[in-house]
Order: structure tokens, then sequence, then C-alpha cells
């Protein structure tokens, strides 16, 4: 089909890949502009990964809670300098602080989770599930075991794998790949702090009401 030099200049200003980029993909899609965006990303980020660069520039990335007592640092890698400068760049660490700062994650990736920590967990949920695993085949026991764990941790310690705070339907790992095709570079969260005011700090527990009764007493 015949696609106008309008349709890719609309399609290039929301992007900005290139015009024969913008062209083919328009051709690809019959001219659908929302279909077509969704088609430059998805290639621009098959294009970055299969590059394979070192991400060694970056920001810090943080965000402090408004009361004041949970704080985040969040380091964010990039290929290039320019990209690393770039505003959009920027908002994406800051919104990945913000995620951390809600939802606590233990680790940035299922790479890090150390085996016996896995194993645990694991026996958690065996013990959990006994009942409802109790008779039924292996491979069945196994799916409903991979799928509690991939609910009740994962998706909870793991920051990639977490429902991202302002659209649940995607995941903070869609959040990256993403940005990855937006600037048509490696980008990746290397590691973060996660601090919180008197995290750790062993405070002895007062019974009000028994020294009440003791006082009245």
């Amino acid at each position: 089909m015949s696609i106008s030099a309008t349709e890719v200049k609309e399609l290039r200003d929301q992007t900005g890949a290139g015009i024969m980029d913008c062209k083919q993909a328009l051709k690809d899609t019959d001219g659908d502009i929302e279909e077509a965006m969704d088609l430059l990303r998805k290639r621009g980020l098959e294009e970055a990964q299969a590059k394979g660069r070192v991400a060694a520039e970056g920001t810090i990335g943080s965000y402090v809670h408004f009361n004041n007592n949970i704080g985040v640092i969040v380091e964010v890698n990039s290929e290039t300098d320019f990209v690393a400068k770039n505003e959009a760049f920027q908002d994406f660490a800051t919104e990945v602080a913000m995620q951390i700062a809600a939802q606590a994650p233990s680790y940035v990736s299922r790479e890090e989770v150390p085996e016996e920590k896995l194993a645990a967990e694991k026996e958690i949920i065996a013990e959990q599930m006994s009942g409802e695993l109790e008779g039924k085949p292996e491979h069945v026991q196994e799916q409903i075991m991979e799928g509690k764990l991939e609910k009740q941790f994962f998706q909870k310690q793991v920051l990639l794998d977490q429902p991202y705070i302002d659209d649940a339907d995607k995941t903070i790992a869609d959040l990256l790949d993403e940005t990855i095709a937006e600037f048509d570079e490696n980008i990746e969260i290397r590691r973060f702090e996660r601090y919180e005011v008197g995290e750790g700090i062993d405070v002895e527990e007062e019974d009000f009401a028994a020294e009440v009764v003791e006082e009245i007493g």
C-alpha cells in the first residue's frame, strides 16, 4: 500500500526512528500508526540486544518518600554518556527508584537469588500446600509449585518480575525493554539500595495495657 510522507512524519515525530524505518514499519502494518509504533519498539529492542555491547555509562537514580522515611538509590547503566544524560533516561531511573521504594524488592533479577534461598522458599510453599498437592501427579504438583513460587516470591522479591506500580499490566522487565527499544542501546538496572527509617534496629516492645493494670493494681 502507499504510505504518505505525512504518515511517515507523524510516526517519526512520535518515535524518533529513522525515516526509512518508519516507512517500512507502516508498510508492514498496513498504515496502522499504533501497530507501527509497537513494531519499531520491538525491532529496536531486538537490535539492541543483538549488539551485545557493554553498558558502562549511566546514572544514579534516587527517590525519597514524601514523609522522608524511605529512600532509594539505584544504578542504571547505558552504553553512552549521551543516553545517560537524556531526560527520558533520567526519568526511567527515577521510576525504577520509586518502584523499589514502594515494593521493596530484594534482588534485581532471578539470577541474583541464592540457590539456598530458592530452596527454602520452595519448602515453605510445599508445607503451605501439602493438602492441595496430596494425591496429584508429580508433574501437576510441580506446575502448582512453580505458579505459587512465581506469585509469592518472584513477583514480590525480584524487581524485574514485579508488576509496574503505574501499570500493573506490565512488569519492570517490560518497562526496561521499552526503554532499550526507545534508545537502541543496551540498558541495565545494575544494583540498588533501599533505606527505611528504623529498619534493623531492635526496639523493646512495651505492653502499655499491662503497665496500666500494674499501676492501678
